[in-house]
Order: C-alpha cells, then sequence, then structure tokens
C-alpha cells in the first residue's frame, strides 16, 4: 500500500483500508508532508509532530489506473511531439531551400539584363536595388502575421500567399513576351515577385522563431540558413549549366515557377495547428477590431526595439551595411564584358560561395555558439573588409602575375565577400530571435528583415553615386580600383562603435543565471527536486476535501 510520506509508518491491515481511508477523507485537517522545498532535519520534526494524524491512503487498484492513464497519455503526446517535429522540418525546410533556389532565376535575370537587353551597370543595378524596395515594408507584413489570422492560422497562409505573388511573376516573365523586353513590364514583374519572397520570409522566420522558443528549441535560424544554402548551390549550379547549354532564359523563368508551384501545395496540405505552436491568449477576433489589433501589436513592437540590447546592436549592423557604397552591378559588368568571363564561371563562382556559406554555418553552429557577440561580430566585419580587396586583384590582373587564371581567381575568391555579407547576419538573427517577445515575433523579425534591407538598398544607391562620380562606365573602368579602395576604407568604420553590439549571444540566459536564488542554487546541488506524480495527485485529494 502506498502513503503520502517517505518515511515508512506501521503497516495496515487490509481488512481496515477502507476504514481508514473513509477516516482520512472526513479529516480536514489532514496533511501531506512532502520534502521537495524543506531540509532534512525540519521534515523529521514536522513529522514527529504530526504523526498521530491520519494520511490519505491511495488503493492498489486507484493506483495502477491512475499509472497506466499517466503512461497512456505521455505515450500519446511523445508519438505527437515526433510528427509535429517532422512535419515543421519538412514545411520550413522545403521553404527555405526555394529561398535560397531564387538564385536560379535571377542569375538568368542579370544575364537577360546585361546582354539581351543592353543595360549599363548604373542602370542594372538601379533595378536590382529599386527591385528590393516590397521588402522595406516588412515590419507591416510582420505585424499582419502575428496580429490578423486567416482560417485560424497565421504563419501558413501568408507563406501561401508570397509564394503565389512569386509564380505568377516569373510565369508572366516566361509566358508574356512584352514582360521581358520592355523596362516598365519587367520592373513590375521583379517588384511583384520580391513583394512575394518578403511576405514569404516574414512568415517563415516568425514560425520558426515561435516554434524554437515553445519548444525550447534554440539556434534553427543556422538550420534554416544551411538549406537556403544548400538551395543556393543546387540553384547557381544548375543555372550556370543551363544558360551554358540552352542560353533560355525564358525556359528557367518557368521552371522555377513549376517548384513554386509544388512548394504551395505542400504548404496547402500542411496544418498550422499540428506544428506544435503556442496559441495566443490575446487573440479575440469577436472583441477587438482590425484596427485595435494592429495598434495594439505596434505599440508590442515599439516596446521590444526600445529593448537595449535589440536597438544597439540593430544600429550597428545597419550602419555597417548602410555606410559601404555597393560595386556589386560595375563588378558584374567588368567580370562579363571586359574579362570575358563565361555564364558557366559565374554560376560556379556562386556555388563555391554557397558552399563556402554552408561550411561557415555548420561550424558556427557547432563551434561558434560561445564566441562573445562582439568578438564574432569584429571578426566578421574586418573579414569582409579585407575580402573586398580580392576584387581589387582581379582588376588589376594580379593573379595573372601570379600564374593564376580570370576563370580560376573567379571560381574560387569572388564571391566570397557577398558570402560573409551574409553569414553575418545569422548571429544577429539569432540574437533578435531569442530577444522577441512571445506574440511579437514576426513583428520583430521583419522590422529586422526590413531595415537591413533598407540599409542595403541605400548602400546600393551610393555604390551608383561613387560609380558615377568616379566615371565608372561600360566602356571605362580605370577607376574601379579607387572605388573598391573606397569600399574598403568604409568597411573599417564600423568598429569604431563596436561597443553597442551585446556581448553575449544569448542574454537572456545570463539573466536567468542572475535571478537564482542561493537556496535555489543550493537545491539544484543537493538535489531535492523531484516528486513523484502520485504526492501531486495526494495534494490535489487534500485541496478538495478542505473546500
Amino acid at each position: 500500500m502506498l502513503i503520502c510520506s517517505r518515511i515508512p509508518l506501521p503497516p495496515t491491515k487490509l481488512g481496515t483500508q477502507s476504514h481508514i481511508k473513509n477516516q482520512a477523507l472526513s479529516s480536514p485537517t489532514s496533511r501531506i508532508l512532502c520534502s521537495q522545498q524543506q531540509s532534512p532535519k525540519s521534515t523529521m520534526k514536522e513529522y514527529r509532530r504530526r504523526r498521530a494524524l491520519n494520511p490519505i491512503i491511495i488503493a492498489p487498484d486507484e493506483q495502477i489506473s491512475l499509472i497506466s492513464k499517466q503512461s497512456d497519455k505521455k505515450l500519446i503526446l511523445d508519438g505527437k511531439k515526433g510528427f509535429l517535429h517532422q512535419e515543421m522540418m519538412i514545411l520550413c525546410a522545403l521553404g527555405y531551400y526555394v529561398n535560397g533556389f531564387r538564385g536560379f532565376p535571377w542569375l538568368a535575370l542579370n544575364f537577360h539584363m546585361a546582354h539581351n537587353l543592353n543595360m549599363n551597370p548604373s542602370t542594372l543595378q538601379i533595378v536590382q536595388n529599386m527591385g528590393n524596395l516590397p521588402m522595406v515594408a516588412k515590419p507591416f507584413y510582420g505585424i499582419l502575421s502575428d496580429a490578423l489570422y486567416i482560417g485560424g492560422a497565421h504563419r501558413i497562409p501568408y507563406v501561401s500567399i508570397g509564394v503565389v505573388l512569386q509564380a505568377l511573376s516569373w510565369g508572366s516573365l516566361a509566358l508574356i513576351p512584352a514582360a521581358s523586353k520592355a523596362f516598365l513590364p519587367l520592373m513590375a514583374c521583379v517588384l511583384l515577385t520580391n513583394f512575394g519572397a518578403s511576405i514569404a520570409e516574414v512568415a517563415k522566420d516568425a514560425l520558426i522563431a515561435e516554434y524554437g522558443q515553445y519548444n525550447k528549441v534554440p539556434g534553427l535560424q543556422s538550420y534554416a540558413l544551411m538549406a537556403s544554402a544548400v538551395g543556393g548551390v543546387l540553384g547557381n549550379l544548375l543555372g550556370g549549366i543551363f544558360l551554358v547549354k540552352a542560353l533560355q532564359t525564358k525556359s528557367m523563368f518557368l521552371a522555377f515557377a513549376a517548384i513554386l508551384v509544388l512548394q504551395l501545395t505542400v504548404c496547402l496540405k500542411a496544418r498550422e495547428d499540428s506544428l506544435g505552436l503556442p496559441q495566443p491568449s490575446n487573440y479575440n477576433p469577436v472583441r477587438e477590431s482590425i484596427p485595435q489589433i494592429i495598434k495594439r501589436q505596434y505599440s508590442d513592437l515599439m516596446v521590444a526595439i526600445k529593448d537595449e540590447s535589440v536597438s544597439h546592436s540593430l544600429i550597428w549592423i545597419v550602419s555597417s551595411i548602410l555606410l559601404i557604397p555597393a560595386l556589386s552591378g560595375s563588378i558584374f559588368c567588368y567580370h562579363t564584358q571586359c574579362l570575358n568571363l563565361d555564364s558557366s564561371v559565374i554560376g560556379m563562382s556562386k556555388v563555391t560561395g554557397q558552399l563556402m556559406l554552408l561550411s561557415l554555418t555548420i561550424l558556427y553552429d557547432r563551434f561558434g555558439k560561445n564566441i562573445p557577440m562582439r568578438k564574432l561580430a569584429s571578426i566578421m566585419q574586418i573579414s569582409y573588409a579585407f575580402s573586398l580587396l580580392l576584387d581589387m586583384v582581379l582588376v588589376k590582373q594580379i593573379n595573372i602575375q601570379l600564374g593564376i587564371s580570370n576563370e580560376v581567381f573567379a571560381l574560387c575568391f569572388s564571391g566570397l565577400a557577398e558570402v560573409i555579407a551574409q553569414f553575418k547576419l545569422l548571429p544577429f538573427y539569432m540574437l533578435f530571435a531569442s530577444l522577441a517577445p512571445s506574440g511579437c515575433e514576426g513583428s520583430l523579425l521583419s522590422f529586422v528583415a526590413s531595415a537591413l534591407c533598407l540599409s542595403s538598398i541605400f548602400s546600393g544607391f551610393l555604390g551608383v553615386g561613387l560609380a558615377s562620380f568616379l566615371g565608372i562606365t561600360s566602356g571605362d573602368y580605370s577607376n574601379l580600383p579607387l572605388g573598391i579602395m573606397v569600399q574598403f576604407l568604409a568597411a573599417l568604420l564600423p568598429l569604431r562603435w563596436i561597443g553597442c553590439v551585446t556581448t553575449s549571444q544569448d542574454p537572456t540566459e545570463k539573466n536567468v543565471k542572475k535571478g537564482r536564488s542561493k537556496r535555489t542554487r543550493r537545491t539544484r546541488r543537493v538535489g531535492r527536486v523531484s516528486c513523484d506524480p502520485m504526492y501531486s495527485y495526494r495534494r490535489e485529494r487534500e485541496s478538495d476535501l478542505q473546500r
């Protein structure tokens, strides 16, 4: 037979079991002794003082039924949890893989604008940067995703909407001849595809952040970047091969639209209520109108942004992008027009860069999470500044003097600066995801993504102004080395205010450790933290008697 205290009492005859049980139930002064929060000495004193009281006894048949119900419930939950994890993994892995595979149609679009439409470097870079304008409105998409539910869900429907918009854009470029020949229809399709991509990215980032916080699985952003890098590797590899073999950009647009249709099918089959996401208590579609919900979500976002760990780190990462003039259009035209690099070489250089990004992400996930945030940011910024000088080597033809051909050097090193720029964002995304309040994941991460996108657009227009000021055109690249040197010096400027970056990569863990009391830490060392489910059942029985 079972009793409430862990100190043995004299055995009771089976015949008197029901009598003692009824007597215990009728006594409102019975107590349950548990040594979970008490020292052994105080527990013994309490027991000696109250040992005359009758304990609550659970019959063997009650014990068996209770244990069987708990074991069955645990088995069901464990099986369901495994199913949820698998479905979540498939949905997010496919989404981020397709996001990385976007390099496949974009490689074709860049070649189409440079060769078929004969755009000069400045115009090409303007198209690339103006196409990112829909991503500036990501905070609005994040607020909608956090506050407004579509069919009882607030993540997967937005991913589906973004996929549909992308499929319409790339399908129009492939099937409508006027859309790919005139500047204005082409610009409209570019804006539409980036509009859909921004909505899908916001919903996916919020989905993994919300899932990671609720299920205590930190660092999911690194796995998302791995899936995106794998998609980038295959997309750029197939894009380079496809351009060499066929040189049909419209068929590449159509192939990517078919992949988007496949992703849409997976999203429509998935159910958000089976992904293990929390159900927010503040969601009440009856009492609150849509403007009130958006206003409340906006106020929560402002509170999250005012946190010093968020605002100071965000200021640094934005300034480290905004102050550097981007010369990507000029560099791309120099590779294709002056060096006459083949499309396969450009595509394989992107593949090499994505492989390096994948390797860096795996190494960071294994060994880099314990590096202080400020030190890691400094290392990455210095590495990015010196990687910009690799374009100087190619422009000055220093690689030819060293016996390295242009194709081999571009294949190995031309994408290194872009890789470091992408990898530098990963620790900050993980930091902001860990600091996002519950129910505000989409709003905060979309605000961060919007700020980074806006800084990238400003950097692109700053690069266009620098190229125009230096006289860099499709027929004259003599001042391109000077522009690269300006890039290098500008990349070193953010190191002067590196103190804005928080030191720890997970500030919440430090606050938890600091908040523990001495008695709690002493209890954890001794190990008096376990209590059988039977004792919690007895406490419920006693509370029912006292009512």
